[in-house]
């Protein structure tokens, strides 16, 4: 099998290094070097396309890997406007029930325990992430990264896999409200963003940040029969029910994750049964998360800045 990953950096050579580790012919494409035209013509020799780039170029390189047949795995978030996800999710469909989109989260043991769970008790929830942005690699900037840019940066997407998974315990959220953080010197970057988010029975809140000194990452849903408090950074995962509070045993090995999505896409694209995950993201099942990501995206409001120095 041969797989045309298009976009090199952290994540796309994590996914060339899965792949080979897999077994697969990947071929690691820089859209920097090859642009466009590079890019279309190294889809004649791929049977599927990983799309790593930003965010902001990948309807084109969508249209032409759905034109061709090729099924797609495509890094989250779709899409940041509300239209570009029906456009992509339009020009996707021959192709979307054998494509993936990038929701590695949905193999995390935690949330695959939470999806097992009876949670028609849960009334309200909060789900948070966040970790100072300047710390994340050596070697790195913030202000030369796509996270930086206006159209396609910021917390709220780079971070979205929170509010997928919200769309996955609880289907048919809407966005009621989103307040953002900025930055004078990054004008329409979101530094931390709370969207609040609503549906019958339930509320809650999704809070994402690049600002906190350590990694946070925690799921707290609150139900009238038991509670769940998924602490994600920590891998400290309990649940408190009338009888007392119990933990889980839920191991964690992050690029697990990683590989184990990559083994339901090549199953995907060589027509084979998948894992078997509840929550397997094929790209047309994920379209509705995708729209929330976006929904949430379009309705932020800025209603302060943050004072960090951001290099």
């Amino acid at each position: 099998m041969r797989i045309l990953v298009i976009g090199s950096g952290s994540i796309g050579r994590r996914h060339h290094d899965n792949l080979q580790a897999l077994g697969v012919a990947s071929r690691l494409l820089s859209w920097r070097d090859s642009g466009i035209d590079g890019a279309l013509r190294a889809m004649d020799a791929a049977e599927a396309v990983v799309i790593a780039t930003a965010t902001d170029i990948r309807l084109p390189l969508v249209s032409a890997a759905a034109a061709r047949g090729l099924p797609l795995y495509i890094e989250k978030p779709l899409a940041f406007r509300p239209e570009d996800v029906e456009e992509i999710a339009m020009v996707a469909a021959p192709v979307a029930d054998r494509s993936m989109l990038g929701l590695m989260l949905r193999y995390h043991p935690a949330v695959r325990a939470l999806a097992a769970a009876d949670l028609s008790d849960v009334f309200q929830f909060a789900l948070t992430i966040g970790h100072d942005v300047t710390q994340w690699r050596a070697n790195w900037r913030f202000s030369e990264s796509y996270a930086a840019r206006a159209d396609g940066g910021g917390a709220l997407l780079d971070l979205c896999h929170e509010l997928d998974l919200a769309a996955c315990l609880f289907p048919g959220l809407t966005v009621t409200r989103v307040e953002s953080l900025g930055h004078q010197a990054f004008p329409g970057v979101d530094f931390a963003s709370r969207i609040s988010l609503q549906r019958q029975g339930v509320v809650g809140d999704v809070s994402m940040d690049y600002l906190t000194p350590q990694l946070h990452r925690r799921t707290i849903l609150r139900g009238h029969e038991r509670m769940h408090d998924f602490d994600l950074a920590r891998q400290s995962y309990q649940v408190t029910e009338p009888e007392g509070p119990r933990m889980l045993d839920l191991p964690l090995e992050r690029n697990a994750m990683f590989l184990d999505t990559m083994r339901d896409f090549l199953a995907l694209v060589a027509g084979r049964e998948t894992s078997g995950n509840p929550l397997l993201p094929r790209l047309d099942l994920c379209i509705p998360s995708a729209r929330l990501v976006a929904q949430a995206w379009a309705a932020r409001s800025f209603v302060g800045e943050i004072t960090k120095e951001i290099l």
